[in-house]
Formats: structure tokens, sequence, C-alpha cells
């Protein structure tokens, strides 16, 4: 069946992209002759009846933009049936049929419950910048985060150079240690802590000193949030090695700033891909990248399995460290 009205929102952490993905469900349904509606601040904002028609001038001068001009919030109220009732009664008055969720693994699980409970059409876009969505190579913002991590990466290694320390690098992934791993084999670094590996602290430490007995100058370590605590650990390295560590904290500066041509042409292609197919009546899937090809993802299988980090990118950071 095809629908007359559809909707689009962001939610959970924001990742450069989703204006691009937005943009493209917008502009796609408006030339296949359908309504669309834009939910402002996620899932709070469903609830809060935030909801507005756009048009194309909506997404004008928003593809090379960060962030998302839709906005996200974090909503406890949704995490209850009431409060999901209460967003699709905002939505259901509108007309509107379909829903298309731009975010997380938390995100789309909120879009599986509205499914199951509801009958709520749904198309999921993998929107976060740690690239842990079950079924998909890629996620929407994960290269800009990426290229923004290496550029730090590339600065901090000329001051450790110059003062001859050890620097540790914290970088988003409290369950993901996709980037840290990606990033530090990018960037050179001697050494990457991931939540999905173990490490040897004491023979981290040893080797370290004996690297640069031998006259390295440098080392850099790069550090997933939820492998351990950065700022602890680079005390513990210090006293442990004897060497002059610092740490850099990157924090939310690896969410923001203009999306790479990957970020934009993907999100792109998904954003298409999911308005077509919630106007043509497709639900419960997400669409995601397999070998550099568009593929669609169960979303109930999307929300439920554990993406795993690639044993690969795991070996090869230890040949090349």
């Amino acid at each position: 069946m095809i629908k007359k009205a559809i909707a689009v929102m962001t939610s959970g952490g924001d990742s450069p992209g989703m204006n691009a993905a937005a943009r493209a469900v917008v502009r796609t349904a408006l030339h296949e002759g359908v309504d669309v509606y834009g939910i402002n601040n996620g899932y709070k904002g469903l609830l809060k009846d935030d909801i507005e028609q756009l048009n194309g001038r909506s997404v004008s001068d928003l593809i090379q933009r960060g962030g998302t001009f839709l906005g996200t919030a974090r909503s406890s109220e949704f995490k209850t049936k009431e409060g999901r009732q209460k967003g699709y009664e905002n939505l259901k008055k509108r007309g509107i049929e379909g829903l298309v969720i731009i975010g997380g693994d938390g995100s789309l699980t909120g879009g599986s419950l509205l499914s199951k409970e509801f009958g709520l059409p749904i198309v999921g876009l993998p929107g976060t910048i740690d690239n842990d969505v079950w079924g998909t190579d890629y996620t929407i913002g994960a290269d800009t985060a990426a290229n923004t991590i290496v550029e730090a990466i590339n600065k901090l290694r000329d001051t450790a150079s110059a003062h001859r320390r050890i620097i540790i690098v914290e970088v988003m992934g409290h369950k993901s240690g996709w980037l840290a791993m990606t990033t530090g084999i990018a960037g050179g670094a001697e050494y990457i802590l991931v939540p999905e590996v173990k490490y040897d602290l004491d023979e981290m430490c040893h080797e370290l000193r004996e690297a640069y007995d031998r006259g390295k100058r440098y080392s850099i370590i790069v550090v997933a949030e939820g492998a351990c605590d950065a700022v602890g650990l680079g005390k513990v390295v210090g006293e442990k090695t004897g060497i002059d560590t610092r740490v850099s904290v990157l924090g939310h500066i690896q969410r923001g700033g203009s999306p790479t041509v990957e970020d934009r042409m993907k999100a792109s292609m998904l954003g298409e891909k999911a308005a077509l197919a919630i106007i043509s009546g497709v639900t419960n899937v997400v669409f995601g990248f397999d070998a550099g090809k568009v593929v669609s993802i169960n979303l109930f299988d999307a929300v439920t399995n554990k993406k795993t980090l690639d044993p690969e990118l795991v070996r090869l950071s230890r040949v090349l460290a």
C-alpha cells in the first residue's frame, strides 16, 4: 500500500551525515508525491507533539552540515508503553502512516517497539559514529568521526615527538572498539585498547620502557572509553615507565564537523532507499551496507544481535604496532 504521509526523525547521539540522510528522505518523498513530516528532538519531540510538515526548502543548505537540523534528545517517558502510545497517537492524528528513524541501537530498538505494539511501519537507518549496528559494515557518521580522530592523532604526534612523551588518546566507544581500532591503525598507534580485547598493562609498560631505552622518541596509545579510564591509565603508565605521559580526551569534538564525502554519499543513498521502502509499504527493516552495496536487514535482528569487532583489524593492529 502506497503511503500518503510519512515522518522522519533523528535520535540518540548526533552523527555527521544525519542531515544528508534526512534530506534524502524528505526530497525522495516529495518527488514521489508523498507528504513528509519532521519530528523535532527525537522521541522527546514525538511525545511533545513537536512535529512539522517539511518541504524542499526545509532541507536546503544542509548536506554539508554536521549535527542534525531535526535535533535529538533522550526521553525516559518513551520507555513506557503509555509514552509510546502518546507518540503513536501524535503521528496518527496527522495521518502519518510510516516512520523513518535515523539513529543507533537504542533508537532503532524504540522503533521496533512502536512497530510491535501499534503496527506502525518502521524503516531504520544506522546513524552512529561507533559503527556498532549489527548487519551493516557502515553507519552514518563513522567515517567523519574517524577522520577527525586521525587528524587529532597527527597533531598530537608532533608534540609527543618534540618532548619524547607517551600520549594516550581517548576516543568514544563504550561497548564497541571500532573507532579506536580503526583510527589507531590509521594513526600509527603503538597500542590500541578496546573493550573487546584484554590487554596486559605490565607487559605494555615494559615494552614501552624498552623501546625508549633503544631510542624511540614517542609513543601513541589509542584507548576506547569503554576499555579503561584513560586518565587513570596515563597515571599508571607514567609511574611504571618513568616516561612523561600525557592524556588527551577528545570527547564530543568527535561528533562534530562537516561530513566527509563518504558520509554524504552513503547517507544520501540510504535516505532514498528508506523513503522509497516506507512509501511502498515495506516495514521492519534497516538499510545498511555490505561490501559496498546497500542491503536490507531485519529490524528485530539488528537490535537483538551484537556486532563484533573484526578480528582481522585486531590482528593487523598487532602486526603493525
